[in-house]
């Protein structure tokens, strides 16, 4: 605990029995609540692995639950709530971005190496977030218990004992075996690790809560940590930003969606299909779309055809285009898309996906693994170098189609140009133009992520296919009440008031 006592912060930190229990949600619903109540405070997660990303107001990088969980405080999000990113890119590999910035890309199994040298730059910024706030909440990254990564780790238990910090373990009833989960979690930890933990946390609860009282007691018995609540399923949590990786939701939910675009449907709504690409990023790019309640969005698995009676086809943002283009062609979805654009359907490529609708892509420094040569879908006549240079920076855009307004963020390394992109551009931002459309208005692309998250672009868009649907949901007031509405959820199943005290005693006691 050598930095603790330069820090001492009031802080908590929720880390998990496993990955995807629920802490990115909890995280956000705590931030907005203890907000309003007059605190200043700040997200922090010293770690993040995810594809997911947003753009902070220094124009740097973060994974995007710590942008939606500076939302919750009501701030601008900040390089410095998650000073380590690690975006997989295929063949084993991860770009590492450090404070916001590229430091460079490595083997995975290189990292286990590099992160012992990542523990200054990461109490720096939790230093940095501390002068500005009350308390700050901090997220774990997977299982508090992965003992097997424990040296050097900057994720968990090591960063709480080198920050001082409390920590509340999350438990997920809903996979199973939670009473295990917890207690072996307590078994593998040493024992001044045991003695920082304060207490846990059961989530995603939908049950009968006086039949699981017993094991409560239990838990407590074994661990002789305390119940800090019993959180039940918090249904509206599909308005918000996904977590950070690519969840087994999200592949459950992309294979009965995919059957149901197979069936009969009702034709009043949009369809829109996206192939579930193995490097998908910024896949939140859909949760507007997904939001509208006549819209029905397909996230189109490995092994399945893309459906013949979709009205658009997305392809998504991906960490590795030319990979992900060849999985693309390999699936022969390549086929299915020439097939929709016979029939006279729309094709929409966001970011890698405008680069693979392109005639050629170029990645000759190996950004992307090896230095590589290959030829697009060939939809427009556009052509793409992967650069170096990484450009991250916050837009607003008008869409030269509709004459509506854009706010977006361009997060990519690649360099675009070309005929359709010349003459035929699908946005303008200040006095550039941005993407490009064919001849026949069919297929376009862009780099802007976030799109769809203006009401009034999404109403143009989906009012073309659709010339009689009703007026666009306002997607960024629904995050706001789906916000105060995680708040209220967390203030009447949590013991928030016990909570608050033991991040104050741990400054104190610091």
């Amino acid at each position: 605990m050598s930095n603790s006592s330069s820090i001492a912060p009031a802080a908590l930190m929720l880390q998990g029995t496993g990955s995807d229990v629920g802490k990115s949600l909890l995280v956000a619903g705590l931030c907005r609540l203890l907000t309003r109540r007059g605190l200043r405070v700040r997200p922090f997660k010293p770690q993040n692995m995810s594809n997911n990303a947003a753009v902070t107001v220094e124009g740097g990088e973060i994974g995007r639950a710590q942008a939606m969980q500076a939302q919750a405080c009501r701030v601008a999000p900040s390089v410095h709530m998650n000073p380590v990113l690690l975006k997989p890119h295929g063949a084993g590999n991860a770009q590492v971005i450090l404070t916001g910035h590229v430091w460079g890309n490595i083997p995975t199994s290189d990292y286990q190496l590099l992160k012992k040298t990542l523990m200054p730059s990461i109490l720096e910024s939790f230093r940095t977030l501390t002068t500005c706030a009350d308390l700050v909440v901090v997220e774990g990254a997977g299982a508090a218990a992965e003992v097997n990564l424990r040296h050097g780790d900057i994720a968990n238990m090591g960063f709480a004992e080198a920050a001082n910090v409390p920590v509340i373990i999350v438990g997920d009833i809903d996979r199973g075996g939670v009473i295990a989960a917890l207690v072996g979690t307590h078994v593998l930890l040493r024992d001044e690790e045991k003695v920082r933990i304060k207490g846990f946390l059961i989530n995603k609860f939908r049950g009968e809560r006086r039949l699981f009282h017993p094991a409560l007691t239990l838990i407590s018995a074994r661990t002789g940590w305390r119940s800090f609540g019993v959180v039940p399923w918090f249904h509206a949590a599909r308005y918000l930003p996904a977590e950070d990786s690519m969840g087994v939701g999200l592949h459950q939910q992309s294979h009965t969606l995919a059957t149901e675009s197979t069936g009969v449907r009702n034709r009043e709504k949009v369809h829109i299909a996206v192939p579930l690409l193995p490097h998908i990023s910024n896949f939140d790019d859909f949760d507007p779309l997904q939001a509208e309640s006549d819209v029905l969005l397909s996230f189109i698995p490995p092994s399945t055809p893309l459906p013949g009676d979709a009205d658009v086809i997305i392809l998504p943002g991906s960490k590795a285009t030319l990979a992900d283009l060849a999985t693309l062609r390999a699936e022969g979805w390549e086929v299915d898309i020439a097939a929709h654009l016979r029939r006279g359907g729309l094709v929409v490529g966001l970011c890698a996906g405008y680069q693979m609708l392109g005639r050629m892509l170029r990645d000759p420094n190996g950004m992307e693994g090896s230095p590589d040569v290959a030829a697009g879908l060939g939809l427009l006549d556009i052509e793409t170098v992967i650069t170096r240079q990484k450009v991250l920076r916050a837009v607003t855009a008008c869409d030269l189609l509709s004459g509506e307004q854009v706010h977006g963020y361009e997060i990519h390394a690649g360099r675009t140009d070309g005929p359709d992109r010349q003459q035929r551009p699908w946005l303008r931002i200040g006095r550039e133009t941005e993407g490009a459309c064919s001849a026949d208005g069919l297929v376009r692309g862009c780099y802007i992520h976030g799109l769809f998250n203006s009401d009034g672009f999404r109403e143009a868009f989906l009012g073309r296919l659709r010339p009689s649907r009703r007026k666009a949901l306002a997607f960024a007031a629904q995050a706001e009440a789906t916000l105060e509405s995680l708040a209220d959820h967390l203030e009447h199943h949590v013991d928030t008031r016990a909570l608050l005290a033991v991040a104050l005693q741990g400054h104190e006691s610091s």
